[in-house]
């Protein structure tokens, strides 16, 4: 065993899988199985890696205190339930067969598992175990009284000392507090996160974006790093600044502690201020803010999107047409097509330095 680690451990559990597997067709329940797993396997990333697949799920962990955001970590948990989802989805429209398998594949679910402690990494073969009282604890959460006390099947239960490492908080604020009792154990004070509305929320609303007839500019910096890491360094001043010449930035109004639609980003330029206001937030895809300016309160739509592609992610910034009188309007579009193609282009490029030598905190510098 090597020496004992602290960090977030995370279980991803199929719900219903025992019942699915009793009623259904073993050879097509295996294959729907095998493919829920692979979509969870592929949707582990990093920072967590995973330890080993157990039957019905994924168990994974991250070393030492968490390096993204508590939002970014939730959101990548809700990212993969909603690709879950999706992959259920779509094996009910494309389904031809009668078996029962194929039949009863709607009643599967995901809930996952949080929690923050010590654990030792002991080989096995070809994974890494999970070992000390910690882990064991996780794997007791799995059988709780959730579905029967708050009515339940899709949910993210996070313990308190998860809720304390990842810095959740405020997004307390939208979860369920709940208690379960173990033996040897003792009380586990809990927060429960219900994943249906997260499901509801991105099948339903597309969100606002830019008109492409209405697209001023576009320019664009390739990354080789996934997109929800890209993601999670542009909700850090330190990050955002360089794309916006911002001295000092607030995020003011989050929504249960999280940013979401309505959230109104503040860039302080010394010597004026920009508010950047969410309209479309989808986690590691896009962002579009309406960004009202000190010309004359003119305002913008400004994209942010994360394309991945072989090498990473493109991080594409388009900004659209003005709005505002007339004369404030001209003026911003001609800022904006002969000032801030260059201006985002240098941004992006420090952006890049800084997320690729994270050692160096990047310079916030200033082009007004």
């Amino acid at each position: 065993m090597n020496r004992i680690q602290t960090g977030t451990l995370l279980i991803a559990d199929i719900t219903g899988y025992t019942l699915f597997l009793n009623e259904s067709e073993l050879e097509h329940a295996q294959e729907i199985l095998t493919t829920l797993l692979n979509l969870l396997i592929k949707q582990t990333r990093p920072p967590l890696i995973i330890s080993r697949t157990a039957g019905d799920a994924v168990i994974s962990y991250a070393l030492g205190r968490p390096h993204i955001q508590g939002q970014t970590f939730v959101e990548l948990l809700e990212d993969t339930y909603v690709a879950f989802r999706r992959a259920i989805e779509l094996m009910i429209l494309n389904n031809t067969c009668r078996c029962a398998a194929c039949a009863n594949v709607g009643a599967l679910d995901l809930k996952f598992f949080v929690h923050f402690g010590e654990f030792g990494l002991q080989r096995l073969g070809d994974h890494d175990e999970l070992v000390g009282n910690d882990v064991n604890q996780l794997h007791r959460l799995l059988k709780n009284h959730i579905t029967e006390t708050l009515g339940l099947r899709a949910y993210t239960l996070f313990t308190a000392s998860a809720v304390d490492a990842l810095g959740l908080g405020e997004m307390t604020e939208g979860m369920t507090p709940h208690v379960e009792r173990y033996e040897h154990l003792g009380e586990a004070k809990l927060f429960v996160q219900d994943m249906k509305p997260v499901w509801e929320a991105r099948r339903e609303t597309a969100g606002v974006d830019i008109p492409v007839r209405d697209v001023l500019i576009s320019v664009s910096e390739e990354f080789p790093l996934p997109p929800h890491l890209i993601w999670d360094a542009l909700l850090k001043p330190e990050y955002r600044s360089l794309l916006t010449g911002a001295v000092d930035q607030t995020i003011g109004n989050r929504q249960a502690g999280r940013v979401a639609p309505g959230t109104v980003i503040h860039c302080d330029h010394g010597d004026s201020v920009t508010h950047q206001r969410i309209l479309t937030w989808r986690p590691f895809e896009m962002m579009l803010t309406e960004d009202v300016t000190p010309l004359g309160g003119a305002t913008c739509l400004n994209r942010t999107r994360l394309p991945p592609i072989a090498a990473g992610t493109r991080l594409e910034v388009p900004l659209g047409r003005g709005h505002g009188n007339p004369i404030a309007r001209l003026l911003l579009e001609i800022y904006i097509r002969w000032k801030l193609p260059g201006f985002i282009a240098a941004g992006l490029f420090q952006l890049r330095e800084g997320l690729l030598t994270p050692a160096d905190a990047p310079s916030q510098t200033s082009n007004n």
